[in-house]
């Protein structure tokens, strides 16, 4: 088959994409970059869902597409990536188009579970809208609703780890929060199983018809991260109770955090739970999908990297409060006459000491805010291992009773020095 792939550079999408060339499929990946490749199989059109809303400007990609899966997702919207026009609008310009055009047989939704009538939060109420639209077309979809999926370099699989790993966990109020998580592998298997067999379509359906996709079992979601646990080798997950109300307080502060997983939507769709009927997924894999206690593979390897999922975010935080309080202490906690008395010392002349006790304490707040909200910190860390490196020579020459203290003030740039090296090599380039 030819099949249109939205979204192949996605967690999701790039299993799925590996996965049909595999099938021996042709594939025309619809992205905002190009994707370069030596397969014959294997093309990419330029399609943006943040702008292309309109069907004409799909019609004419679906020249000769026997198949179209729709990947794409977000969890939290950024600037031109919303809700409205990633998971609505732009896909009912895609599934109106697949509705009039003459070679498209199939269509494969990827929604999630929740997307349905009672759901409440933007992200499931977006999912629905295009699921319904679709659903309404007369072309044969299938709209796939999985509940967790892992796989160990998926962003929300690596969290959850990292969460695992933790000394203890936070459990957000008292509802069950019941979760089935499926295995990637086990997901992609199941779509492929959509594209060759069909599952034939309930009589009074329409054209139309969900697929939940979940693993075996359903659990709370603490005892996931418990079974996450124990496969990485670790022992019984201990978990802190947040009452309700202070359960909601916390997720709607985790709404302006960098990063985080929790904030009031995420909160209410693990309060409502995200679990189906296994039989769909066992139906189309030919046997039953995986169950949690085999979703990690090299438990060594996941277990070092889930610890150092919330390691390095206090060793950055710890180097980051280090400029910080410097910077604050030299704005005027520490008598700036003294200040100016090192400076001295150090050869700065009278009138150039204002400017670099200032100057230098302004650098050193501007460091440690970049640590804290730059995305990108690899040449920071460079200029810290530079800047500390000379302060330490200059000092050990110029003042040498630091170098000779017993608290060790300027040794102790030794493992300072070492820790910002392990960040460095550990940065994403």
């Amino acid at each position: 088959m030819r099949i249109l792939l939205t979204g192949a550079s996605g967690f999701i999408g790039q299993h799925l994409l590996q996965a049909l060339l595999a099938e021996g499929h042709h594939v025309v990946c619809a992205g905002r970059k190009a994707r370069t490749s030596t397969d014959p199989r294997l093309a990419t059109i330029h399609a943006d869902f943040a702008n292309d809303t309109d069907k004409s400007a799909w019609l004419a990609r679906l020249s000769g597409i026997d198949a179209v899966i729709n990947t794409v997702g977000i969890f939290r919207e950024s600037g031109t990536q919303t809700f409205q026009r990633l998971h609505t609008e732009t896909p009912r310009a895609l599934f109106a188009a697949c509705a009039e055009s003459h070679d498209v047989h199939v269509v494969i939704q990827l929604s999630a579970l929740g997307a349905d009538r009672e759901a409440e939060t933007r992200y499931h109420l977006s999912k629905k809208a295009a699921d319904d639209y679709l659903a309404s077309l007369p072309v044969r979809a299938y709209i796939v609703q999985p509940s967790l999926v892992y796989g160990s370099e998926g962003a929300s699989a690596r969290a959850f780890r990292t969460l695992a790993s933790m000394p203890f966990t936070a459990r957000f109020g008292s509802a069950p929060q019941l979760v089935q998580p499926i295995h990637i592998d086990d997901l992609v298997a199941a779509i492929l199983g959509l594209l060759r067999h069909r599952l034939p379509l309930a009589p009074g359906s329409g054209t139309a018809m969900r697929v939940p996709l979940v693993g075996p079992e359903a659990m709370p979601f603490t005892d996931y991260l418990g079974a996450l646990r124990a496969a990485m080798g670790m022992g019984r997950l201990r978990s802190v109770t947040l009452p309700g109300p202070l359960a909601r307080l916390v997720a709607k502060l985790g709404r302006y955090l960098p990063g985080s997983l929790i904030d009031d939507d995420a909160l209410s769709m693990l309060d409502r739970g995200s679990t189906g009927d296994a039989s769909f997924a066992t139906r189309l894999i030919g046997h039953p999908p995986r169950p949690v206690t085999q979703f990690v593979s090299a438990p060594g390897a996941e277990l070092a990297r889930a610890r150092l999922g919330w390691l390095l975010p206090i060793l950055r935080g710890s180097i980051a409060a280090v400029w910080l309080l410097t910077a604050i202490v030299s704005f005027g906690l520490y008598p700036v006459e003294d200040s100016y008395a090192l400076l001295a010392r150090t050869g700065i002349p009278d009138a150039l000491q204002p400017l670099m006790l200032y100057g230098a304490a302004t650098f050193d707040l501007l460091i440690g805010l970049g640590i804290l909200f730059l995305p990108r910190r690899r040449l920071l860390w460079l200029i810290q291992l530079v800047l500390i490196g000379f302060y330490t020579v200059v000092i050990a020459w110029k003042l040498p009773e630091f170098l000779l203290h017993p608290y060790g003030p300027l040794t102790k740039n030794l493992p300072l020095l070492a820790a910002i090296w392990l960040l460095y090599e550990l940065e994403e380039r």
